[in-house]
């Protein structure tokens, strides 16, 4: 079938969720709280409606399940299912936060320990369909490199760990996270189709379409927030693709916005440590930045957006 029917369905189905979810999110008074170290403008979007990554989510599962009925390989499912568990972690986390009322949901060691758990439980299943052997893909030099599978295993894990967390970092104006998300997808859909993977052409595919469909409600002004549990879906997926086609150092590539926004974040902090309080950046991560110079959040969304689709056709180039 298509991949573009795959997208337009995911499409439909979003919008459609969304107008289902969006008052089921507001009678449950499932606002988003604002943290006080943020923008104060954005103190205006308190109690705007929150976990709404679950319609996205929603779409693309269906989608991808009806779309693999009679598939040869349940690689798709797979994948999906990584991706679901992480958008279950950051359910909880909203949960706490929404309705426990804290703020900062699940403490640091207990998100680390379930990503860790949930990321060399992925690895595992993948070793075990004979997908990764230690061999380490080198783009635009297209070569290989047999590595120790321990020393791929223990990267592998910084890489997920780091990058699912660089998603949820990015996830910080209105649309942002689902904006930069999209050409990546884009990436791995038209990847997976020259590669003839036709199962994992699903998930790419089926994603776009729930993206665009949730940006309906996510574009600035946005009516709804994806919540941790989108952002950590999201960073779910995106390494979990880049697994499944056994290109993880591609992600360096595609997901440059997403790193560039954690090593904002490094950089500031150790900056201000070692000088006792000065500062790199006027506000991180770097979005807060731009914001604070005065760029809107359609200027950010916009630009980021498009330097995302930019390394996104570069990596394309670097594993033909």
């Amino acid at each position: 079938m298509n991949p573009l029917i795959y997208t337009g369905a995911a499409f439909v189905l979003c919008v459609l969720l969304g107008r289902w979810l969006l008052p089921l999110l507001r009678a449950w008074k499932a606002g988003q709280s604002i943290r006080e170290i943020g923008p104060t403008w954005h103190s205006a979007k308190a109690g705007t409606p929150t976990m709404g990554g679950l319609m996205f989510i929603y779409a693309a599962l269906i989608v991808t399940v009806i779309a693999g009925i009679g598939a040869e390989t349940p690689e798709h499912l797979y994948v999906f299912g990584f991706a679901l568990v992480y958008g279950l972690i950051g359910f909880i986390d909203d949960f706490i936060k929404v309705k426990l009322k804290r703020n900062l949901g699940l403490t640091s060691l207990q998100k680390l320990l379930f990503q860790l758990v949930a990321a060399a439980a992925f690895l595992a299943i993948l070793r075990s369909q004979g997908r990764l052997n230690g061999e380490l893909f080198i783009p635009f030099w297209n070569v290989t490199v047999q590595i120790n599978w321990i020393v791929y295993l223990a990267l592998s894990l910084f890489v997920i760990i780091g990058t699912v967390n660089a998603v949820n970092l990015t996830d910080g104006i209105d649309g942002l996270a689902t904006g930069v998300t999209i050409p990546v997808m884009l990436f791995f859909a038209v990847t997976a189709i020259a590669r003839q993977r036709d199962t994992l052409t699903i998930v790419p595919a089926a994603m776009i379409g729930a993206l665009v469909g949730f940006l309906y409600y996510n574009f600035h002004p946005a009516k709804v927030f994806m919540g941790d549990t989108g952002s950590l879906f999201l960073g779910g997926m995106v390494c979990g693709l880049a697994y499944a086609l056994e290109m993880p150092l591609i992600l360096v590539v595609v997901g440059l916005v997403y790193f560039i926004e954690t090593l904002s974040v490094i950089i500031q902090v150790t900056y201000f440590k070692l000088t006792h309080g000065k500062r790199v950046f006027k506000m991180t991560p770097i979005h807060h930045h731009f914001e604070m110079c005065g760029w809107s959040e359609v200027k950010i969304f916009t630009v980021f957006t498009l330097v995302t689709a930019v390394m996104c056709v570069i990596a394309y180039l670097g594993v033909r």
